[in-house]
């Protein structure tokens, strides 16, 4: 049949380029259903059969990925020059590639409250509960268009307050669907965060956390998709996002993230060790080893400046074990900076000189006698409270070492003395050393330089056990250690710069944020962000002693700004949700058929009570949920001032700051 779809095609000149047949042409003719197209195709009975399905009165439907699929076959048009383009992704059962796809595609799963089943149990469990959508390209630009906010408070040391103004520092805790808030806020702060951090659903199945996390790959992609390419925008330009998963989507994830960042923005796959190896994960030892890590991807926008990653050492490093004893901190400390300062001048070198000339040391040892010094506890606490003129001595190459004998000849045996490179770098050097060794330890390196270390992208040093009460408020199984945070933050961001998290869950993110005095936006969907994110909100607020509080002397202050997306027809999904009987389903079946709320493909006179009853109660569920009009969850900032949404004049100002029009 391919070479009679071929001689039929090359018959129009509409199908040519050049003279020549080209698929690409013909791919986009498919898929705007050509009329021309689909009427040759028509003409042979035995093309019209294989690229057409023939339904009752005649009528005849265009099989367009079959189509698309025989196109796409490399023997089809062999000495096309799209043959030589043969792409490579992921792709369907089918053979097409996600990238060739038209369709646009919103996800909203049970998080966004949009179920397929029940709430049970049992259909929470099941391969595919979740809701997927496909809506036209106008749907979706009504979708997202800009919300109006409501039910606005501010907190702070002194409570709860209403809020009179929006301003330019205000700190955000946002209730709503993550992905209509992160649009609203588009306006307002595209390309001012600094920093997004995420911790979304794993896709694990494990329902835990008060959402259900059972996606399969292709729902979660597109639900990630979705939010990513929206943060991307939210990003600065020298802006970075980490997004937390673990093994079943990680590597699915590193592709989604290549294409909308690209993979040259890429910096690191982080791994976090997340559990000890003990527990009930030891007991299928047999079968599988026991899962002890988790990833969180890095990616930056364009640019980024990496803050300097310091991590203490666990235990002293036994070979700085000499003290320099006469001279102060301050003294050591300006030797220190002229050695780092390539621009010293020649005044400063000859003062570090005449410092270090006179310098004297002793051992560790010596001093713990001399100072009484006798428990490891009390050596620890000396030596890092010293760590400032307590060294270790270092060798040096051959060349160098050449170079030092003469120094130490000119400087008549001095114990301690400074030597300058030819590329102008300048180090201590400790004088009495060896002049037959063809490599001594001479070079003098201190301690407090040297406390801490960069982990890299292997984090084994965060305790992330235990965290059930963190922040003194329960969410188990669903909280990330504040120190993990902390770090993060810390690598990218400095004081007042904007962070992002539209997974809040228990508020982890604000919470560190508010200690270490970032600006944050917040945002959670389910219920318990008012039991939960804001109560542990208020609690750092008052001066929470939890988490990293001690490290970075917390002791309260400042303030947030609480609101949520004014609800629409979302009330009357949630009220399906919620309900429990069939005779609750049938009330909001009779309010649904009377409504200005259900999708215009909905005929509501056909929507019959017995037919309803005959359902099962989790289909009853989601044909209530399917014939509603998803542009109307919320109330579009449009139509702010209609009268049936009661939009009161004080939210209709802090709406106006939010979407900078006052």
């Amino acid at each position: 049949m391919k070479k009679e779809l071929e001689e039929l095609l090359c018959q129009h000149e509409e199908f040519l380029v050049e003279g020549i047949l080209n698929k690409n042409k013909l791919s986009e003719l498919a898929r705007k259903y050509d009329a021309k197209l689909l009427n040759v195709l028509m003409r042979e009975e035995k093309i019209k059969s294989h690229f057409f399905s023939k339904l009752e009165e005649g009528i005849l439907v265009f099989k367009k990925d079959v189509f698309l699929q025989f196109l796409n076959n490399k023997e089809f048009l062999p000495d096309s020059f799209t043959a030589y383009k043969t792409k490579i992704g992921l792709g369907s059962r089918d053979g097409s590639l996600l990238s060739e796809s038209r369709d646009i595609v919103l996800n909203f799963p049970y998080k966004d409250c949009i179920l397929e089943g029940g709430q049970t149990k049992e259909d929470t469990k099941r391969s595919e509960v979740f809701f997927n959508e496909t809506l036209a390209p106008t749907e979706i630009t009504r979708l997202l268009d800009d919300k109006v906010f409501t039910n606005f408070k501010r907190y702070d040391k002194e409570g709860e307050h209403e809020v009179q103004e929006i301003k330019e520092d205000d700190n955000f805790i946002i209730k709503g669907n993550n992905l209509v808030v992160l649009h609203s806020l588009k306006k307002r702060y595209a390309g001012k965060v600094k920093c997004i951090y995420i911790d979304p659903p794993y896709n694990t199945g494990n329902d835990s956390f008060g959402y259900n996390d059972r996606f399969n790959h292709s729902t979660w992609l597109t639900f990630m998709k979705n939010r990513l390419n929206i943060a991307k925008e939210l990003l600065s330009d020298d802006g970075v996002i980490f997004v937390q998963c673990d093994d079943n989507e990680q590597a699915y994830l590193k592709v989604l993230m290549d294409e909308i960042f690209g993979n040259h923005n890429f910096l690191n796959c982080i791994a976090v060790k997340m559990s000890e190896p003990s527990g009930i994960k030891m007991s299928h030892v047999e079968k599988r080893l026991p899962k002890l890590k988790e990833y969180i991807l890095l990616y930056k926008k364009n640019t980024v400046k990496l803050n300097e990653m310091k991590i203490p050492k666990e235990n002293w490093d036994d070979e700085y074990k000499t003290v320099i004893v006469n001279l102060t901190k301050e003294e050591l400390d300006f030797i220190k900076k002229v050695c780092k300062n390539e621009n010293r001048i020649e005044e400063e070198t000859h003062k570090v000189n005449q410092l270090l000339f006179k310098a004297e040391y002793k051992s560790l040892s010596e001093i713990y006698i001399v100072e009484n010094i006798k428990t490891k506890k009390d050596k620890n606490n000396y030596n890092y409270k010293n760590a400032y003129r307590i060294f270790r001595a270092t060798s040096i190459s051959e060349k160098s070492t050449e170079l030092l004998v003469k120094l130490k000849e000119k400087y008549n045996g001095r114990t301690f003395f400074s030597q300058i490179t030819p590329q102008n770098k300048m180090y201590i050097i400790k004088g009495d050393f060896d002049i037959t060794m063809k490599k001594p330890r001479t070079q003098v390196i201190f301690a407090d330089e040297y406390l801490n270390y960069n982990p890299g992208d292997f984090w084994m040093d965060i305790k992330t056990t235990g965290l059930d009460n963190e922040g003194a408020v329960s969410l188990k199984n669903g909280k990330k250690p504040e120190v993990l945070i902390q770090r993060i933050l810390e690598l990218v961001t400095n004081e007042k710069d904007l962070v992002l998290d539209f997974h809040l869950g228990s508020g982890t993110t604000a919470a560190v944020a508010h200690k270490i005095n970032r600006q944050y936006i917040g945002i959670e969907q389910m219920d318990y962000i008012e039991n939960v994110s804001i109560e542990r909100m208020k609690k750092v607020i008052l001066g929470e002693q939890g988490g990293i509080s001690k490290n970075v002397n917390w002791q309260g202050g400042g303030d947030f700004i609480y609101c949520e997306l004014k609800n629409d027809v979302q009330d009357y999904k949630n009220k399906v949700i919620e309900a429990q009987t069939t005779e609750d389903l049938l009330e909001l079946l009779k309010i649904a058929k009377k409504s200005s709320f259900l999708s215009y493909r909905i005929d509501s006179k056909k929507l019959k009570e017995k037919e309803f009853l005959e359902l099962s109660f989790a289909n009853q569920k989601q044909l209530l949920i399917d014939i509603v009009d998803n542009n109307n969850l919320y109330v579009n900032y449009t139509d702010i001032n209609d009268d049936k949404y009661k939009v009161s004049i004080k939210d209709k100002k802090l709406n106006r700051d939010i979407y900078l029009e006052n």
